[in-house]
């Protein structure tokens, strides 16, 4: 058997195609003015891949702005078009915890939604952004007092509320003010989407939120509501829930939304109060490998108003104001990272122990015959200190060539330069055979949770950030220096 098909099917995933193309770009993986320039270069808004490396240097977060804001629009239209009739519109927060800066809050606001928040560092972002405090919420499933005492200071338009401990402590906080606070209260509807374990949020042995399920005469959820409403310093705006991230199916949605808005008829029944407002969260999926199969926002939105048409039809029910939580779904395709290759070098793998099963749960082909296969190795000048994705959650990625290459594919693992063995960037991909030290390498679908969740392990600097639009670069964060990982150490 030759080497190519040594290195290829013999360890490939069975999600992972042989391409006949090795310089094609998936279109779903990547902004919209991302594309191959006259000479074959990767280029983003006219701005080549070897132009950002040299003036920016690497490893370097590029965004598109256009694509962002583009994302941005296309859920608050579809949303408010699916709901026009229903309950005049939908308000969309994004959910910054994905990827935040001042810039892309004045994007986001500019762009006509809200801006969802969980800290009080967040909400400094928020606040140097002159975001109006009517269009934040802060979320949280262990706010402090300040975090609270910043929140009203700011006039947040929402608090929602994880606990009925921070409920307590906020009514309190807010009665020493004389204030009123504006509040939501997520509830875990018991919806276990399908996704990873540790992003699924709505099932009940979990840290977030009041259940809905009843431990002994009434449900914590129940309790919750009876106190806000009785609470003077209280505005109980309505309910909200999360059930997961990374969900490219709609039933778990679905699921959730009768649940609450059958909770919320319950509440009227019971209390004569119909609560006005209902957020389904967010957590929708995007593609970072050819397998995954993303929705766009206008078939979301037409099944989520499906079924809170029909539902609140069967109860007799007011539909409530809605309002969704999208981040990935808008920062993440925005996004690419970009990193120069250093060492390379391949070792020799048993293919049954590697590629027998692969995470997509298909079982290799009888085609490829079990034995020892070569995998490349091709180290970058990253890694986990800006993307922890792949060691907390087992994430896929993709990953191309910066410049046009006429050789072919050989299957490779794009790894980091940390001192941990699982420090993997992209763990399958087809890259071109003559893939070498100094080349650029571009991995797409990095805009959200990866900035975010930068580290400095290894007193390694988190990496700049350079927005793109109509031609011209522009740092939106600076890279840190080893003077900022130094300026905090006091020894």
């Amino acid at each position: 058997m030759s080497e190519d098909t040594r290195t290829g099917p013999a360890l490939a995933p069975a999600w992972l195609s042989l391409p006949d193309d090795v310089n094609r770009l998936d279109a779903k993986l990547w902004a919209r003015d991302v594309a191959r320039d006259d000479s074959g270069e990767l280029a983003v808004a006219g701005v080549s891949a070897s132009r950002l490396a040299g003036d920016f240097g690497t490893p370097l977060m590029v965004v598109s702005e256009a694509d962002f804001r583009a994302r941005a629009r296309s859920f608050k239209q579809a949303f408010d078009a699916a709901f026009a009739d229903l309950c005049g519109g939908v308000d969309v927060y994004y959910a910054g915890k994905s990827f935040l800066c001042t810039e892309v809050a004045r994007w986001v606001q500019q762009e006509g939604l809200h801006l969802d928040t969980c800290t009080g560092g967040e909400l400094a972002v928020a606040s140097r952004a002159d975001i109006p405090g009517r269009l934040l919420g802060l979320h949280g499933n262990n706010k402090s007092d300040a975090e609270i005492h910043r929140a009203l200071d700011m006039d947040v338009g929402r608090i929602i509320v994880d606990s009925l401990d921070e409920l307590e402590r906020l009514a309190a906080i807010a009665a020493q003010r004389g204030a009123t606070a504006q509040v939501m209260l997520r509830l875990t509807p018991g919806v276990h989407a399908s996704t990873h374990e540790f992003i699924a949020t709505a099932h009940e042995d979990q840290k977030f939120g009041l259940s809905l399920a009843d431990d002994g005469g009434t449900s914590p959820a129940a309790r919750a509501v009876a106190a806000a409403l009785a609470a003077g310093s209280i505005e109980l705006r309505g309910v909200h829930c999360h059930i997961g991230s990374q969900i490219f199916e709609p039933e778990g949605f679905a699921v959730a939304a009768e649940r609450l808005l059958g909770f919320l008829a319950d509440v009227q029944a019971e209390h004569g109060t119909a609560l006005p407002e209902l957020d389904l969260g967010g957590g929708y999926g995007i593609a970072y490998t050819e397998a995954d199969t993303p929705r766009p926002p206008a078939d979301i939105a037409g099944a989520m108003a499906a079924v809170v048409r029909d539902t609140c039809a069967s109860l007799q029910l007011a539909v409530p104001r809605i309002s969704i939580e999208p981040g990935r779904a808008i920062s993440g395709p925005a996004g690419f990272t970009l990193y120069r290759a250093g060492t390379t070098k391949t070792v020799q793998v048993d293919a049954v122990d590697t590629a027998a099963v692969p995470q997509s749960g298909a079982v290799q082909s009888e085609a490829v015959q079990p034995g020892p296969a070569g995998r490349r190795y091709i180290s970058v000048d990253g890694g986990m200190s800006d993307n922890a994705r792949p060691v907390l959650y087992d994430a896929d990625y993709s990953a191309v060539l910066a410049r046009a290459s006429s050789s072919r594919p050989e299957l490779s693992r794009v790894v980091g330069k940390h001192c941990e063995s699982g420090d993997i960037v992209v763990r399958d991909a087809y890259l071109p055979a003559d893939t070498t030290r100094d080349d650029l390498i571009a991995v797409p679908a990095t805009g959200a949770y990866c900035w975010a969740l930068a580290s400095n392990y290894n007193y390694v600097p988190r990496p700049p950030v350079v927005a793109v639009a109509d031609g011209a670069a522009r740092l939106i964060i600076r890279g840190e220096t080893e003077d900022d990982l130094l300026a905090r150490d006091c020894g």
